[in-house]
């Protein structure tokens, strides 16, 4: 986990300048290159998987906008949803959006999609490379169907790898989270005779499985844990040096996570009217089959100016410098389509008067 973290902070230190110079010539429609916003602190939390994007972009913003200072914590996509009905938090990360069992929002709010990212199937067993896994197989691993490395169906797709007996430790998010929700989406699009756990930010895993908090925390566990496998952002899963699988997709294709994978499956992805979509097992050739949509989720109508504007700066930056700064942190930008939606959206946020 320390050398996840300290990476991040190399890419956040480096990825920094980038924004100075792009204020610099982008000229003065450019949100960025604004006036000053006036003194805010905005507080928010929830999805992990977009935290490493956050990391930078809102270091980014506060070089921009020093006046403005934003608080986030990866706490998971559940908790940031509850946190945002409840009004704790200005606005929430989340990879995923309200079911209609959740309890809504109180006042009407919007989507606003921020980055792509990969979510890995990472593994740990020595001297195993080039790991291929369709849905299928993956479901009966996570399901505790399968349980051993060694497994007529892991060979019957890998059949020049040497697989040993290990027993496989299954790690999971034990927090509500968006990547769970995707994770267990992908399976039962691509699994749905054999997974029979459900999807959305948690479910009932098997006895013998192990949890483990966020992202990051999962990345550690797999990597310390002989015979590990587990689902993490594909940021996490560079930053830790996991190995990952190629996932079979939806045209019978064996993909590796990757950022062009990501982009592939976002672009065959339908976009709903309030922004939200799902690629997750899109179609496509080049579509990575499990590729996670993430949002931050903001009241349309807004009770503090100084947060107001803050926050329309914010997401404004984070479709002008920050989606030219996603790539360095490994999450893909938007497709140029959904971001002229998203760009368009953020007028429609109603701030008060100062």
């Amino acid at each position: 986990m320390r050398g996840s973290i300290t990476r991040k902070l190399g890419l956040l230190v480096a990825a920094l300048a980038l924004p100075v110079l792009a204020i610099g010539t982008a000229g003065a429609s450019t949100p960025s290159a604004a006036a000053k916003l006036k003194q805010a602190t905005l507080n928010g939390d929830g999805s992990s998987l977009q935290y490493g994007f956050n990391q930078v972009v809102i270091g980014g913003f506060k070089q921009a906008q020093p006046s403005v200072t934003i608080n986030y914590q990866p706490n998971g996509s559940g908790q940031g949803r509850t946190d945002f009905v409840a009004k704790t938090v200005d606005f929430a990360g989340t990879d995923a959006p309200y079911k209609a069992t959740d309890t809504q929002p109180p006042a009407p709010f919007f989507y606003f999609p921020t980055v792509v990212a990969p979510i890995t199937v990472s593994y740990n067993v020595s001297g195993l490379k080039g790991l291929k896994l369709s849905g299928d197989t993956t479901a009966k691993i996570f399901q505790g169907v399968i349980t051993t490395w060694d497994d007529p169906a892991i060979a019957a797709e890998n059949p020049k790898a040497k697989l040993p007996s290990t027993k496989i430790t299954v790690v999971h998010r034990s927090d509500g989270s968006g990547t769970t929700a995707n994770f267990t989406n992908f399976l039962v699009k691509a699994a749905p005779t054999t997974w029979t756990l459900g999807t959305g930010s948690t479910v009932q895993w098997p006895a013998g499985t192990q949890g483990a908090n966020g992202n990051t925390g999962v990345a550690t566990l797999v990597k310390t844990t002989d015979g590990a496998i587990g689902y993490v952002d594909f940021s996490d899963a560079v930053a830790s040096e996991l190995s990952y699988a190629a996932i079979k997709n939806a045209s019978g294709k064996y993909i590796v996570p990757s950022l062009v994978g990501a982009s592939a499956a976002a672009d065959g992805a339908t976009v709903n009217p309030d922004l939200t979509y799902d690629p997750i097992n899109a179609p496509g050739p080049a579509a990575y089959p499990i590729t996670s949509p993430t949002w931050d989720i903001v009241y349309v109508t807004q009770t503090d100016a100084n947060k107001g504007n803050a926050i329309k700066g914010f997401l404004n930056y984070i479709y002008s410098e920050g989606q030219a700064l996603a790539k360095s942190v490994n999450y893909a930008p938007l497709p140029k389509k959904l971001l002229n939606q998203a760009r368009t959206q953020v007028r429609k946020i109603v701030v008060p008067a100062s």
